[in-house]
């Protein structure tokens, strides 16, 4: 196995097809954040660098509601899915142990392995049959059960790590259930719960498939937003908005590393 993976890397085209790889990526990034700054009002000729553009998306008045719908029902599902996902994770999994119900790990997984136009396709039909319009709630409702793995898995990998020598000194000592579960799983569950807490808030508020497929009027996010500004022209505009929305997901990313490394730390140092 050794040998093999020698022979790979020693393969003489193997790093320019890595560097390659990366240019195809990221390339595209580059470009449109470059032109976010661009001074011209087209995105084809650099005519000097500004910061006008953020300001004109940002004073815009659709682009704030369409954020402010996007942030609320971002909190929303990702508060929702987290309190679903602790007591899901602490009834299929015991602190400690490896194995889970299966066929509960596949059921919450599925949204996460099924395409999401087919979740978008799914949820629509199901709001139609049962006659619910709640305008953004639908979002929420559509949002929590796509984000519910992304924040159950993080949890339950975390309580799989616990020690269970840590409880049965909390039993030895007639800790009570509730005790038990207050003073020493729920805070030695905060790093998974904020790792899936952030992933889950990430994922809807990047979400633009099943926020279109059941977003009624009123409901726009800002995804959907930039979506609309696109089908009719790409624009400096445009391109500062995907970038303080990238720089968004990007800061979350690294909150939640930072905060969970914190965390992880000072649990491994004893403090």
């Amino acid at each position: 196995m050794a040998t093999s993976t020698r022979k790979l890397t020693r393969f003489p085209m193997f790093g320019t097809i890595t560097v390659l790889l990366y240019v195809f990526l990221y390339a595209p990034i580059s470009v449109f954040i470059l032109f976010a700054f661009n001074d011209s009002n087209t995105v084809s000729v650099w005519s000097g660098f500004t910061l006008r553009w953020f300001g004109v998306a940002l004073s815009n008045d659709a682009l704030q509601k369409a954020g402010m719908n996007t942030l609320l029902v971002a909190f929303s599902a990702t508060i929702m899915s987290v309190l679903l996902s602790i007591p899901a994770a602490l009834a299929t999994v015991r602190p400690g142990q490896s194995s889970s119900a299966p066929w509960f790990l596949s059921l919450v997984s599925l949204p996460l392995i099924t395409p999401e136009i087919v979740v978008g396709i799914s949820l629509l039909s199901f709001f139609t049959l049962i006659g619910l319009d709640l305008g953004r709630g639908n979002i929420i409702i559509a949002h929590t059960v796509f984000c519910l793995p992304f924040a159950y898995l993080p949890i339950v990998s975390r309580l799989r790590s616990i020690d269970m020598g840590i409880l049965e000194a909390a039993d030895d000592l007639y800790a009570t259930r509730w005790a038990r579960f207050r003073m020493i799983v729920l805070p030695l569950l905060l790093p998974g719960i904020t790792s899936g807490a952030m992933l889950a808030f990430i994922v809807s508020f990047d979400n633009f498939i099943v926020s279109f497929m059941v977003a009624s009027a009123g409901g726009t996010t800002l995804p959907m937003y930039i979506y609309g500004m696109a089908k009719t022209q790409i624009t400096p505009e445009l391109n500062a908005l995907s970038v303080i929305v990238m720089m968004v997901s990007l800061l979350l990313l690294l909150i939640a590393y930072v905060t969970t490394r914190g965390k992880l730390l000072n649990m491994g140092s004893g403090t």
